[in-house]
């Protein structure tokens, strides 16, 4: 199996599992905004979180593309 082929899988690995972290984390985030009613930081930290994982995965994909392990397919203009 080529090294290419290897980082197209992990990366059908790796991106459902970030995209899953994401919508953890947000609710995670509206669970302490029901319970914790502003008493703790709690849900301050999950949307921190939220958007250290949103920014890390977009610069993932945008490293990878640079590297060449994904191609983007365009979108047909006037359609």
């Amino acid at each position: 199996m080529s090294a290419i082929a290897i980082v197209v899988r992990f990366m059908h690995i790796l991106v459902p599992i970030a995209f899953a972290l994401i919508i953890a984390s947000m609710a995670s985030a509206l669970y302490f905004m029901m319970h914790d009613k502003g008493k703790s930081k709690r849900m301050v930290w999950s949307l921190a979180t939220r958007v250290g994982l949103s920014i890390s995965l977009f610069l993932f994909i945008l490293f990878a593309h640079w590297m060449g392990w994904i191609q983007s397919t365009g979108i047909p203009m006037g359609r």
